[in-house]
């Protein structure tokens, strides 16, 4: 099995208590050495250490493991405590004690939460000293699973990182692609759309016109499909909805002409529009166009059929306001918090990819403005208002 020492090493000097625990041993049991060790079934490597009797090692030396009493430590698991080498009778003639001259020694296992052997909490000396009592190894224990606990928090916080890291690489390549999808898209609607006014141009038959009107009624909702999609992808990839503010470009004439195509694609409905601009505003005309449309087609989707849709944009108290408003049921108060978040659909049964109103609060808050709504059983009202 393959293992990342230095990974392992790592994490014990990322716990700020490890230091203190190897402190408090020496203290407590006059012992000159600990450590926190790294025991697999080839190989020890202390990961911390403190030394007060030139014993030789620091974090990242290395012990021939076979050579260790931690790698029997390792195939029981069980602490080992002897508190004088010469006197006990499984250990005096032993070869670790000789190799490495200690009288004294201590070892206890660390048991990561999931069961896995880490390695071992230990300490030795070269004089006797008096460790086979409750309250040593209770501390010792006790320090033990104090490690194992921080060793365990610090894997879960690596792997949480880890996932994390993944879904934003995932979730950008995904806006990547949809980005790459809608331009690659926009190319054969426009020759769609540029079709069907040529073929309307040559004086077709009624139900010609029927079909071509239905045609760019689908090019038109299309066209803002693709519209959202590559805002929301440039908003993600980006930083937000980009504007480009100018005061040459009325805002009156674009809302007209957004009115013209909703009236166009969908001429059984009844839309009352009154809009009274001035014809200079400091803002992005077409992004507020935009803007009109997302919230227009929302209401044509979502009122009443037999209501008119009322749309009205005018000054008041040096704002822009634009409101659509529209009869049918009300909107449940729980879902009105969550309307401009991306992707939300009251209904499975719901159309559309749920980007209009997302993108429409995108706009509204590049301009220093803000979209609010209000809905009661008499009708549900999108405002949107902008310093001009």
């Amino acid at each position: 099995m393959d293992h990342d020492f230095d990974r392992d090493i790592s994490a014990i000097e990322a716990i700020p208590a490890v230091p203190t625990i190897l402190e408090v041993i020496c203290r407590t049991t006059g012992m000159g050495f600990a450590a926190v060790a790294r025991v697999t079934e080839d190989r020890w490597i202390a990961c911390a250490v403190r030394d007060e009797i030139a014993f030789g090692l620091k974090p990242g030396s290395e012990l021939v493991v076979e050579t260790t009493i931690c790698h029997e430590i390792r195939a029981l698991p069980e602490a080992v405590v002897i508190d004088h080498v010469a006197e006990d009778p499984a250990y005096r003639d032993h070869p670790t004690p000789r190799q490495y001259g200690f009288q004294s020694y201590i070892s206890m296992p660390i048991i990561l939460p999931d069961g896995r052997f880490f390695g071992t909490l230990c300490a030795v000396d070269p004089r006797p000293a008096r460790l086979r009592t409750p309250e040593v190894i209770g501390m010792f224990r006790l320090f033990a699973e104090l490690i194992a606990f921080h060793l365990d928090a610090h894997r879960r916080v690596a792997e949480s990182e880890a996932a994390l890291a993944g879904e934003r690489e995932t979730a950008e390549l995904r806006e990547q692609f949809i980005a790459v999808l809608g331009h690659d898209l926009r190319n054969p609607l426009a020759a769609i759309a540029s079709g069907t006014r040529l073929l309307l141009s040559r004086a077709p038959d009624e139900f010609s016109v029927q079909i071509i009107g239905m045609m760019q009624a689908s090019v038109t909702r299309m066209t803002g499909l693709i519209e959202n999609v590559l805002d929301f992808a440039r908003g993600r990839l980006g930083g937000g909805i980009a504007l480009t503010r100018r005061t040459d470009e009325p805002v009156a004439p674009l809302l007209l002409q957004v009115l013209a195509e909703m009236r166009t694609a969908q001429p059984e409905r009844v839309i009352e529009a009154r809009i009274d601009l001035p014809e200079r505003l400091h803002g992005d005309s077409r992004r507020i166009a935009q803007l009109f449309s997302n919230l227009l087609g929302n209401a044509l989707t979502h009122g009443a059929e037999d209501t008119p849709v009322r749309a009205e944009a005018r000054m008041a108290g040096g704002m822009l306001e634009l409101s659509v408003a529209n009869g049918g049921t009300p909107i449940p108060a729980e879902k009105q918090a969550r309307l401009f978040q991306p992707f939300f659909r009251g209904s499975a049964a719901e159309g559309g990819l749920g980007l209009g109103l997302y993108i429409a609060a995108e706009i509204a808050r590049a301009h220093d403005g803000t979209i609010e709504v209000r809905s009661t059983p008499e009708e549900t009202v999108f405002t949107f208002r902008m310093p001009a």
